[in-house]
């Protein structure tokens, strides 16, 4: 449910509901909880104040639903293979961390569990994307690509941390180049990793 707060009467403005979400996310990337205010979300959206309190009360119910609203998530996909599903996760991991709000997510993955709030939003939707790649392998397991006694665990930790490290230690001056090629790293890494799991008489 959203934690947004709607006056009565009041028309809304979509396109300032996002402005203020996204500067919630960008205030919280840049300064952590501690610097996270509803004045200084406002004016990075370039609102005024009354515009933030008019639709959230509390600061953590304005960073809830930013979360909720506006940061890159990992979601199941069904592409007919495991080397496809497994691009198109690895893919969506890249997105997350070296987009515009990468840095959101890894502030998140070490703040989110100490703010009222957000940390249910936040284990909410690590669950979901949880759930979502294991529901990848053990489709690949149902197909026959992958062996009945594949470790799902170690080979998603394998992948999501694999894809993860590489966007979050790209230097600054080539992570244009890697939003750019995401799925052509994706692939990579999905070869690589398949090549290790999958027996070899497959491959033949």
């Amino acid at each position: 449910m959203s934690t947004t707060q709607v006056t009565p009467g009041r028309p809304r403005d979509p396109g300032v509901d996002r402005r203020i979400a996204q500067a919630a996310l960008d205030l919280f990337a840049d300064a952590g909880w501690a610097g996270f205010a509803m004045e200084a979300v406002a004016r990075r959206a370039g609102v005024g104040k009354a515009s933030v309190y008019l639709r959230w009360t509390t600061k953590e119910a304005l960073l809830a639903d930013a979360v909720t609203w506006r940061l890159a998530r990992v979601a199941d996909v069904d592409t007919g293979s495991l080397h496809g599903d497994l691009v198109e996760l690895a893919t969506q991991v890249l997105e997350v961390y070296v987009g515009e709000t990468g840095r959101a997510a890894l502030r998140l993955g070490l703040e989110a569990a100490a703010i009222p709030g957000v940390a249910e939003h936040y284990a909410a939707m690590r669950r979901a994307q949880v759930l979502a790649a294991r529901a990848i392998v053990r489709r690949g397991i149902s197909r026959g690509e992958l062996a009945a006694g594949t470790p799902v665990t170690l080979l998603l930790d394998t992948l999501v941390g694999g894809a993860m490290m590489h966007a979050t230690s790209m230097p600054d001056d080539r992570r244009a180049d890697l939003a750019r090629s995401t799925g052509a790293h994706a692939r990579r890494l999905v070869d690589f990793l398949l090549r290790a799991v999958t027996p070899a008489s497959d491959g033949a």
